[in-house]
């Protein structure tokens, strides 16, 4: 007779087999920071993000999600490309056109996507009969929250998630589940102590205090998510981000000194968007965009809004 203990071993030791650099599990009880979310959408910190109004109640409580799920199976993956430059740069010490990290590769939605229909494959084989749900990075998950109760890290005072021994340049992925396996234990621990280094690095104060980022003033937002025009001050703000910012992942000491660049061939980084001909973005066709960057992680601002960021950052106005 197979034990739950057992059953879940079999899952986590699946999914690393399928590259994910960690697993756990999570139940789903009520998210203890409900009140937190509605405080920060209240404050109108969402910006124009208005879907997480809408998706609000199920992230408050994740088993309204796949209401018949027992837990969640949550993974990590690791994107670092080992290039972390502690301390904010500032505009124009070099050449403009600065991308995120995770975007140096093909879009992580297709990539793992794909990766965590094969873990529910696998979840189902370890545990016939089974029902699954697969996200990344998409719906009304609270991806961090989960990661945090299935004991895989906890949440840093720039929101970020951060893994002890990985860090904090990491995709999560979920599985929701009916599977009857055994949660982990929480990471109930708190490891960022007294350090302040990604709130005094972000150059645009986007952290009004710990734990609560003002997405208005993020640079990821702006060049992401972000819709419509710059004004000046918002155009100002970006620097020299053509594309997200990693500014409070690179200087934490938890990246610092733990983290290691990925093997995963499936995201490699690629050149093109990796170090983008900004000056080629500010007048690039749609079409030719499409072409190019349809499956990047650019395709979430389009080509309008990555036309819109290359003007901000070579400080011209946008086409």
């Amino acid at each position: 007779m197979v034990t739950r203990r057992e059953r879940t071993d079999a899952v986590k030791q699946r999914g690393v087999a399928l590259g994910f650099d960690a697993v756990g599990v999570a139940s789903l009880e009520a998210n203890p920071h409900a009140a937190e979310l509605d405080r920060w959408l209240a404050a109108g910190h969402a910006g124009t993000m208005s879907y997480l109004h809408r998706q609000a109640a199920k992230r408050k409580e994740p088993a309204r999600i796949m209401p018949e799920a027992r837990v969640a199976v949550v993974t990590l993956t690791n994107y670092y490309h080992g290039s972390a430059d502690p301390g904010a740069t500032p505009r124009g010490s070099r050449e403009p056109g600065r991308v995120a990290q995770y975007a140096w590769s093909a879009d992580y939605h297709g990539v793992l996507g794909k990766r965590l229909e094969r873990f529910a494959a696998a979840i189902q084989e370890v545990v016939p009969g089974a029902r699954t749900r697969c996200y990344v990075d998409a719906g009304p998950v609270p991806e961090r929250e989960l990661a945090q109760r299935a004991g895989l890290g906890w949440i840093a005072k720039n929101t970020m998630l951060i893994h002890p021994t990985i860090g904090s340049f990491t995709f999560i992925g979920v599985v929701l589940t009916d599977a009857d396996l055994s949660p982990d234990a929480p990471f109930d621990a708190d490891r960022c102590g007294s350090c302040r280094a990604c709130l005094d690095a972000c150059p645009t104060h986007a952290f009004p205090a710990a734990h609560d980022l003002d997405a208005r003033a993020c640079i990821s937002y702006l060049t992401i998510e972000h819709r419509g025009a710059f004004t000046p001050a918002q155009q100002e703000m970006v620097g020299d981000w053509v594309f997200g910012c990693d500014i409070c992942q690179d200087v934490c000491p938890w990246n610092v000194k733990f983290a290691q660049g990925t093997a995963d061939p499936e995201l490699a980084a690629r050149a093109d968007v990796a170090a983008p001909d900004v000056r080629t973005l500010l007048d690039v066709p749609d079409d030719v965009f499409a072409r190019r960057y349809g499956d990047t992680p650019f395709e979430r601002p389009g080509p309008a809004g990555m036309r819109r960021n290359a003007a901000a950052v070579l400080g011209v106005p946008a086409t």
